[in-house]
């Protein structure tokens, strides 16, 4: 009798041995891996640690788990910036103690699922920099926690619906960047108390700004509109947005003057810049009055018209309002002539006394504060030779140029380092206005430089008022005294005058003059008049 290999039987031994527990994955863990079998590019192996042979998913990565009810649930799904494709399967849904949802800068494509409303404790989803299309699911606002929605960056399209009220707790709703369309819906923003930051910018929305945007009591950054096809006026309302708001409407399609109501007023020109058809402050563009528009009357006969005319102009007197407008351009009109022929006649005057030289004991090199008598005299003020530093800085060093039409930024302080274009860019908040223009801080490069920049807009002028605005230039630029802001630059060309000194924000001068408790005070106890704490005041 032949015996059997011992191997054979140690093979039927473990066939009549009973099979092994199979591993069971929580209803957390299948719809994890859900989401890695809708991954189809992985490069950088991130979700290759996620087995159905490991119980526990709460120890893969981009993986957080909460102890909830003693058991511990997945709270946090964190696979942001690892170049991985594929589309959001809905099963992601099922994961009710979601909170966090961090998908962003990949190459997900497809729609978002609304069965991710199903994920009751979501607030937070970050979709951002993907290849996402198809429409923003207002399925989300069921969410009862839902705070942020940031989906910028992708391909989504579609108009925003007036569902999107429903989303009363939401704090930050990013959509820029992708391709919605569409009028923006009103009748929603009211509902949306809690929000604090909205960009619509870089999309397809027209139509008009709806005015209750101006009801968002705790919006607070920017709000971003920009980079669409809006058209119409700027709505008042806006004005009644916080005063730390900081609009952006550049590159759409809107017309009209600008309101100056409330935080419209503090708005600095780069919020409305590339809207060819705005005018007024702070833009450097007057609005004139346009006639309002004729109608066509019916074809008559040529004689009945004539008559029909005729007793028109007889019977119809001129309105009292066209008579006041009337008088008040004639006597502007009168008033400004004047003030030409006065100016005219001191500026002749100054220059004969000048070349005469009446007994005068001025030095030759104060020839420019005499002249200071003129349009610049208003912005500069006499110079005091007490405050000069003495400097024998070279006078013709960095003068710029009083010839051609284009201008050249002059530096009065060799360590200040600014582009023309990085004034003229940089986010502004307007400071003050006045007859002479603007004042507005500009903050430049990493936010660390600080600027106050006077705009004094066009006004023309020859070489000869170019030379005399550099004599200006130089002699504020020597001033050194602790209660006078410092000169750093200044440019010029016949369409644009900018100065750039300081900001100081110890308040204005107003108030100091007042002596409100808690600011500087003028004392009179020295002599001479200074400031009691020996500080700047504010250039508005």
């Amino acid at each position: 009798m032949r015996t059997v290999p011992t191997t054979i039987l140690l093979l039927l031994l473990l066939l009549a041995l009973p099979p092994a527990p199979a591993v069971a994955l929580t209803d957390d863990g299948l719809a994890l891996l859900a989401f890695k079998a809708a991954v189809t590019d992985d490069p950088a192996s991130v979700l290759a640690k996620w087995s159905e042979s490991d119980a526990d998913p709460c120890r893969w990565p981009g993986v957080t788990c909460a102890n909830i009810s003693s058991q511990p649930r997945v709270v946090g799904l964190a696979v942001a910036g690892k170049n991985v494709a594929g589309y959001i399967p809905s099963e992601l849904g099922s994961l009710l103690f979601l909170r966090r949802l961090n998908l962003h800068d990949n190459r997900l494509s497809g729609g978002i699922p609304p069965a991710l409303s199903n994920a009751s404790s979501l607030h937070s989803i970050f979709l951002y920099n993907n290849a996402l299309t198809g429409k923003l699911p207002m399925a989300l606002c069921d969410l009862p926690r839902l705070q942020n929605i940031d989906v910028s960056r992708n391909s989504l399209s579609g108009e925003l619906p007036l569902d999107l009220r429903n989303c009363r707790s939401l704090q930050r709703l990013i959509v820029s960047r992708n391709t919605f369309s569409g009028e923006v819906p009103a009748g929603v923003w009211p509902e949306l108390s809690s929000l604090q930051q909205l960009d619509l910018s870089s999309n397809a929305f027209n139509g008009s700004i709806p005015p209750d945007l101006g009801q968002l009591p705790k919006l607070s950054g920017t709000l971003n509109l920009s980079h669409n096809q809006f058209s119409g006026i700027v709505p008042p309302e806006l004005g009644r947005l916080p005063a730390t708001v900081t609009l952006d409407l550049r590159f759409n399609n809107l017309s009209g003057a600008i309101p100056q109501t409330g935080s419209l007023a503090s708005q600095g020109p780069t919020a409305f810049l590339n809207n060819p058809a705005l005018c007024g402050f702070p833009l450097q563009v007057a609005c004139r009055a346009v006639p309002p528009p004729t109608q066509s009357p019916p074809p008559q006969n040529t004689s009945s018209s004539t008559a029909s005319a005729s007793n028109d102009s007889q019977h119809q007197p001129i309105k009292s309002s066209l008579i006041a407008l009337i008088s008040v351009a004639d006597a502007a009109g009168v008033a400004l002539v004047g003030i030409i022929l006065v100016y005219i006649y001191w500026k002749v005057k100054d220059r004969r006394e000048g070349r005469r030289g009446r007994g005068r004991a001025i030095a030759e090199d104060d020839d420019d504060d005499d002249r200071n008598k003129g349009l610049c005299g208003c912005i500069w003020g006499r110079r005091d030779r007490g405050w000069a530093d003495g400097s024998s800085d070279d006078e013709e060093e960095g003068d710029g140029k009083c010839s051609g039409a284009d201008g050249e930024l002059v530096a009065i302080d060799r360590g200040f380092r600014m582009e023309l274009d990085e004034l003229l860019r940089s986010s502004a908040y307007v400071l003050g206005k006045g007859g002479k223009g603007i004042v507005y801080k500009v903050v430049v490069g990493n936010g660390s430089t600080p600027v106050a920049v006077r705009r004094l807009g066009g006004g023309g002028g020859g070489a000869e008022r170019c030379k005399e605005f550099r004599a200006e230039a130089r002699a504020m630029g020597r001033v050194r005294h602790p209660n006078v802001v410092r000169l750093r630059a200044y440019y010029w060309s016949p369409d644009e005058k900018l100065v750039v000194t300081d900001f100081v924000g110890n308040g204005n001068l107003a108030t100091a003059l007042r002596g409100r408790a808690g600011v500087c005070t003028w004392s009179t106890s020295a002599p001479g008049v200074d400031l009691a704490c020996g500080q700047s005041v504010d250039q508005a």
